[in-house]
C-alpha cells in the first residue's frame, strides 16, 4: 500500500498530457509534469512524496516538505480559522492544524512545534500542536544512555532554557546558561544526553562529554569579541553587572562571563572598566 505522507518508489505505468501516472497497489497516482524528474520514461521507478491535494486527490510530487508523517517540524502559520490554521509545509497545500489540535489559538507568522501525523478518521495528513501524546520520555531509560549523541530540534523557550525535541521522540531541556549562540525555532542540531531524570525528564547539553570547562571559556570568549567588534569595541558590561544583564547581552551565565573576559583581559585584548568592557587600542 502507499505509505501517504512519506515517500514512496513507485513506477511510471503511462504519460498524458498533464504528467505521469505511477502505479500502485492503492490504484494509479497522478504526479503533475512539472514534477517529473528529467530523463524519467515509462516503465522508470521513482522516487515521490504522496500526499492529497487541494481537491482531497491523492497525488505525487518530488518537492522535499519540511516534514513527514510520524515527524516533528516547527512551521511557519500562513492563515488562521475558525476551523484551524493553516501551516508552510513546503508543498503546494498548507499542512492543517485543527481547531481542536491547538494548544493555543495559532496566530499567523508565527513558527510553531507541531507532529504530523495521519488522522485515521478522515484519511488526511494533519498536525497537532498538542505534542504529549507522541513523545515517548518514559521509554527514555531504557532507550538512551548519558553522554549519549543525539539529533535536536529547537521546539521553544522558556525562563530556564530551550525546549528540544530528541531524536524525534523525546522532549529535553537545554539550559540557557550552557548556550553560547543564538538559536531559533526550528533549528536542528547535534546535542547530547546530560542526564535523565526519575520523572522522565531529560537534560541535554551541547558540549561533547569529556571536555573541559576551558573549551567552553574558550567559546563563551570567542562569543565575547564577537559582541564587542560588533558594537564597535564597547560593551557597558562588566564583572559588578547583574547575572540578567549579562545573559540579556550575551546569552551567557555571569560566572562563564567573567572567566571569558578574565582571560581575555590577560592575553591583552580588552579592557575592563567599573561598568563596561572595551576591546583595546592597537596604538
Amino acid at each position: 500500500m502507499v505509505d501517504l505522507g512519506n515517500y514512496n518508489e513507485l513506477e511510471i505505468a503511462r504519460e498524458v498530457d498533464f504528467g505521469v501516472y505511477l502505479t500502485s497497489e492503492d490504484g494509479d497516482i497522478l504526479l503533475p509534469r512539472k514534477y517529473i524528474p528529467e530523463g524519467a520514461k515509462v516503465g522508470d521507478k521513482v522516487r515521490v512524496f504522496v500526499y492529497r491535494d487541494s481537491e482531497d486527490r491523492v497525488i505525487a510530487t518530488n518537492l522535499t516538505p519540511y516534514a513527514t508523517v510520524r515527524e516533528f517540524a516547527c512551521l511557519m502559520c500562513k492563515d488562521s480559522t475558525d476551523f484551524g490554521a493553516f501551516l508552510d509545509w513546503g508543498l503546494e497545500k498548507d499542512l492543517l492544524i485543527p481547531l481542536h489540535n491547538q494548544k493555543d489559538k495559532m496566530r499567523p507568522g508565527r513558527k510553531y512545534c507541531v507532529y504530523v501525523y495521519l488522522d485515521e478518521t478522515s484519511d488526511r495528513i494533519v498536525g497537532t500542536t498538542k505534542l504529549g501524546k507522541y513523545l515517548h520520555n518514559d521509554e527514555a531509560h531504557r532507550e538512551m544512555t548519558e553522554n549519549q549523541e543525539v539529533d535536536l530540534l529547537v521546539a521553544g523557550f522558556s525562563e530556564i532554557g530551550i525546549k528540544v525535541i530528541i531524536n524525534n521522540r523525546y522532549m529535553g531541556m537545554l539550559y540557557k546558561n550552557e548556550v553560547f549562540r543564538d538559536l531559533g525555532m526550528g533549528d536542528k542540531l547535534k546535542g547530547y544526553i546530560k542526564t535523565i531524570r526519575p520523572d522522565a525528564k531529560i537534560d541535554v547539553t551541547l558540549r561533547k562529554p569529556g571536555t573541559t570547562g576551558l573549551s567552553e571559556s574558550n567559546e563563551a570568549a570567542d562569543k565575547v569579541m564577537e559582541v564587542l567588534e560588533a558594537a564597535k569595541g564597547y560593551l557597558p558590561l562588566s564583572d559588578k553587572s547583574s547575572p540578567d544583564e549579562v545573559y540579556r547581552m550575551l546569552g551567557m551565565s555571569k560566572k562563564v562571563f567573567k572567566k571569558a573576559i578574565g582571560g581575555l583581559y590577560k592575553e591583552g585584548k580588552i579592557e575592563i572598566d567599573t561598568d563596561h568592557i572595551r576591546l583595546k587600542s592597537d596604538e
